[in-house]
């Protein structure tokens, strides 16, 4: 399959998909931290998201989809999507004139949500938090928690709490273990200001954005492996 994975410098799930001998594409337009420069594509994804097209990785090789990408799996950002985010839309928090540029930005955001939702593309999955897209747009098709993707309770990496949404089109559902859900009060304690820690705590620095935004490696391998078409042998259609 020819896979394009948007909006991904990680390259978690690309890695995946290549782990299981799909030719797999980050595309981002910051250079990529998994460590695979001649998979990443460094720029804007729009101009191929509709396939038909001849593009260059940062190894300078050409390469060419002629048709559809055999799946798209998009990360558009949740910066100005998220839930999180609506409570900088009140005059309690902002000005006026912070609320319009965050409007017009949170505008914007929501524009590129809706290419991928309307790429020509037979299989799409579009990732996201709980985010304005839940009732702007519609609601999602599955909403997955890494520790659901996890080895077992010994899976510190993946057995943790997180909401993620999936929009879904030619997809179905990804199969999901039966583990039960972590108690983060055991597992974290409690902030400072007495509030129940989780896992997005331990992310500081510079970078912290960027680390709390990885896609969890269980869920990356679970799409690979799911809508790789290696366990489920077809894939369903799934209106978007």
């Amino acid at each position: 399959m020819k896979v394009l994975i948007a909006c991904e410098e990680s390259q978690r799930v690309c890695i995946a998909f290549r782990k299981r001998g799909h030719e797999a594409y980050s595309a981002d337009i910051q250079e990529p931290s998994g460590g695979h420069p001649e998979w990443h594509i460094l720029g804007d994804v729009l101009p191929i998201i509709n396939g038909d097209c001849v593009f260059t990785t940062m190894d300078g090789e050409k390469h060419a989809v002629y048709g559809e990408w055999d799946l798209i799996i998009a990360h558009p950002p949740c910066t100005y999507l998220s839930n999180v985010a609506t409570r900088h839309h009140s005059l309690k928090c902002s000005s006026l004139e912070k609320i319009n540029a965050r409007t017009e930005s949170r505008i914007k955001a929501m524009g590129f949500f809706m290419k991928f939702v309307n790429a020509k593309c037979s299989r799409i999955a579009i990732e996201n938090p709980v985010c304005v897209m839940n009732t702007a747009y519609r609601k999602p098709d599955q909403i997955i928690e890494p520790y659901q993707f996890a080895k077992s309770k010994n899976d510190k990496e993946n057995y943790v709490t997180k909401k993620t949404c999936l929009w879904l089109k030619g997809l179905d559902h990804l199969i999901t273990s039966e583990i039960p859900k972590p108690d983060n009060l055991k597992l974290f304690g409690r902030t400072a200001s007495g509030k129940v820690s989780n896992w997005e705590e331990r992310a500081s620095g510079p970078d912290r954005a960027k680390e709390r935004s990885k896609t969890f490696e269980g869920i990356a391998e679970a799409m690979a492996e799911q809508w790789g078409g290696i366990n489920n042998g077809h894939l369903h259609k799934r209106p978007l």
